[in-house]
């Protein structure tokens, strides 16, 4: 199998977002999670996006997802206006999330995982495992993912291993973007940067990557860009190569763009007496 390889343009040279969200809003009731959101991702080009708990990280992320839709705002793919109401929309137009969870079965061995509900079949409607192993190797090769077997049941692989195998799951199912959530939570140092290079060889392939994370290390290892959200709204955008994780923690506290804190505020007062 060849994996589809898009084109990879630098951000500042390509014209087009592969995503783009503007203006996004999203309520849970009287809650305002998220509020007037610009968001965008390139070909080639791995996000970061961080703030504290409650800042709409996963939020943002659920209505990229299918999730949970957005109740206001836009959103193209490849310049196409798209409305995502479900996660099946969002996988028909090749986006892909990798939950904490992973969402992995651990009775089952590596290739079972890979093509779970999604099986090739012989022309007499048997599973044709030799055609799966093929594949599952060569895309094991591809994004330089080293596991004792594919035959292992996904139990006895390390937690590094484990979040290797859900994004691989996801590539197979030829995804354009791909989103992670804490994809090194509770993993070690070699896991970890296990990880990481996977997220490297996503962004070689050309696929847009976005990732959530609270580990700022990891953020500045593997990202091109750092989105801070902070109650709801995006108060910074900072390229990782001229800026420090002093900054992107500063615009996470509010210690940095005061201005914007207080306008933050005092639309929020003015909200709560409408």
């Amino acid at each position: 199998m060849t994996l589809p390889v898009l084109p990879s343009p630098s951000p500042g040279s390509c014209k087009m977002p592969l995503l783009s969200m503007r203006g996004i809003g999203k309520n849970f009731g009287a809650v305002r999670a998220l509020h007037n959101v610009d968001f965008e991702v390139y070909t080639g080009e791995v996000v970061g996006i961080v703030g504290d708990n409650g800042a709409g990280k996963s939020t943002l992320i659920k209505t990229i997802s299918g999730v949970d839709p957005c109740d206001e705002g836009e959103i193209r793919i490849a310049g196409q206006v798209v409305k995502i109401t479900t996660p099946q929309v969002a996988t028909q137009l090749g986006i892909e999330t990798v939950y904490q969870d992973l969402a992995l079965c651990d009775n089952l061995d590596v290739i079972s995982n890979l093509f779970l509900g999604r099986e090739t079949r012989t022309a007499f409607h048997t599973l044709h495992r030799l055609k799966m192993e093929h594949r599952t190797l060569e895309v094991l090769r591809v994004l330089d993912v080293k596991i004792p077997s594919i035959n292992a049941q996904v139990s006895t692989l390390s937690g590094g291993q484990r979040q290797c195998i859900a994004v691989a799951k996801t590539i197979l199912r030829n995804a354009k973007i791909v989103l992670l959530d804490e994809p090194t939570a509770a993993l070690g140092v070699a896991q970890t940067r296990q990880v990481l290079n996977l997220i490297q060889r996503l962004r070689e392939q050309g696929l847009a990557v976005v990732i959530i994370s609270h580990n700022l290390a990891d953020v500045f290892a593997v990202v091109d860009r750092v989105i801070v959200l902070r109650l709801g709204q995006c108060v910074g955008a900072f390229e990782v190569n001229t800026t420090t994780p002093e900054r992107v923690v500063a615009a996470i506290t509010g210690a940095e763009f005061g201005e914007i804190s207080i306008t933050s505020s005092e639309e929020r007062a003015g909200g709560q007496h409408s």
